[in-house]
């Protein structure tokens, strides 16, 4: 919605252009041609001022389009452009470009984090950066859990993402100085990782009980130390920050309109948008003839890469995201060095495969039945690796890892989608290296 005041501005500009005879004979340039310089000139103040300042004469109007409209905004302008121009021709810039400095404005305040879960070159959307940082996270747990613990209490929780995100979108774009937060390069995740780590401290301790022989008379010496390592994390809220970090009356006005919208911001931090270069160039080249469930396939595999973390016995049967994924877990599932650790929930190979699969049947079918990577290979038909398309699975030997045939490179090498452990540490696009076996699914059957 355009301001009153600015209404008001467009009508008078119009009128004012509208030719007289006079005019028409002192100056040959066409009705249109004379809008055009004025939009022009008028979009030349407007880029002068500053945009945070734009953005806090209009909060209220920008931080609910940002809101609703989120990433969308970018393409519904670009459609409303195309249609003035085919519509109404030079007429139309004035409006046009008020549309412009609209968006220019939302992108450059706090409120262009919503449109940071669009791909662009150098550039991740918001939950893979947190899960990049959720990573480090992970690690920076994983050292102070080694150790032979009889136990480990956690104590404390992380910082809630929601409000992490918006401190740091309010202290970053907000800033008198500012830099907006509308694309996350290199620069801006750093940035996102110092503000979380201003939110999050950790430190631990150990504690060891020492317990007495159950029976002094007996011959058998049962005393034994206890050894307990407890975890304290303190997490500052975002009513915390606002103070730690000296913020403005704007500031704070756009961290309140942010926060005030959790379902908004939840959206953002679940995007499942394909936003990673290889990922998107990957499923841009399936072949034109694979069928419409094997596309489903890689597609949905290819909109966790990057954006969740392995972690060993993590299952996922919901449409959509998950939102107990980068929440921080103690693991339960036996069988691996990390069984009683904490670390941001996730999932593991197969856990990841049966997610995939729930989602492109629309939660119709679980690979597996339930199963890890052995059950799901046991629905599968073994076949040759130049048999091998697109969605088809591949095994490690003795079914130890799990992963979905995302397509080939330029040599025509297969390229696997997977939930990898160990340094990688997320979903990723890998080549077949390790992997010894590919079967067809009975789902494409």
């Amino acid at each position: 919605m355009v301001p009153k005041t600015r209404q008001r501005g467009m009508q008078t500009t119009l009128r004012m252009t509208r030719p007289t005879k006079n005019a028409m004979s002192a100056n040959r340039k066409t009705a249109a041609q004379r809008i055009t310089e004025r939009a022009r000139r008028s979009y030349q103040r407007q880029a002068q001022r500053k945009m945070a300042q734009q953005a806090q004469r209009s909060a209220k109007a920008s931080a609910t389009l940002a809101k609703r409209a989120a990433a969308a905004a970018v393409k519904a302008v670009q459609a409303i452009i195309g249609m003035l121009v085919s519509l109404i021709g030079g007429a139309g810039l004035f409006i046009i470009l008020c549309f412009i400095i609209l968006v220019a404005a939302i992108a450059a305040s706090p409120f262009g984090i919503f449109f940071a879960s669009e791909p662009g070159p150098d550039a991740v959307s918001l939950n893979t950066a947190i899960s990049q940082i959720n990573t480090e996270y992970s690690a920076r747990l994983a050292v102070l859990q080694e150790g032979d613990y009889d136990s480990i209490q956690l104590h404390g929780n992380s910082p809630d993402w929601q409000e992490v995100v918006a401190v740091f979108a309010s202290h970053t774009a907000g800033a008198e100085n500012g830099v907006d937060v509308a694309t996350l390069d290199a620069d801006r995740v750093e940035r996102l990782r110092t503000t979380f780590w201003d939110m999050c401290s950790i430190s631990s301790e150990e504690e060891t009980i020492e317990h007495p022989d159950s029976d002094f008379n007996d011959e058998v010496g049962d005393s034994w130390a206890e050894r307990i390592l407890h975890i304290t994390i303190s997490a500052k809220t975002a009513d915390e920050m606002r103070i730690a970090y000296h913020f403005s009356d704007y500031q704070n006005e756009a961290l309140d309109a942010m926060l005030s919208e959790r379902g908004a911001m939840s959206d953002l931090l679940g995007n499942l948008s394909i936003s990673q270069e290889k990922a998107l160039a990957l499923l841009q080249n399936l072949p034109a003839d694979l069928s419409p469930e094997r596309k489903a396939v890689v597609r949905h595999a290819l909109s966790l890469v990057g954006k969740v973390n392995y972690f060993w016995g993590g299952k996922s049967l919901v449409l959509g995201w998950d939102s107990r994924w980068g929440q921080l877990t103690q693991v339960w599932a036996a069988g691996s060095q990390t069984t009683g650790t904490y670390r941001p929930y996730g999932l593991d190979c197969s856990g990841f495969v049966d997610w995939v699969f729930y989602n492109a049947s629309g939660g119709a079918y679980v690979i597996g039945h339930g199963g890890g990577a052995y059950a799901q290979h046991t629905y599968c038909t073994d076949i040759s690796w130049s048999e091998a398309q697109p969605g088809d699975l591949a095994f490690y030997p003795e079914d130890a890892h799990i992963g979905i045939v995302g397509g080939r490179d330029e040599n025509g090498n297969l390229l696997i989608i997977h939930c990898a452990s160990g340094t990688l540490n997320n979903v990723v696009i890998t080549g077949a290296s390790g992997f010894i076996s590919v079967g067809v699914p009975q789902y494409y059957r």
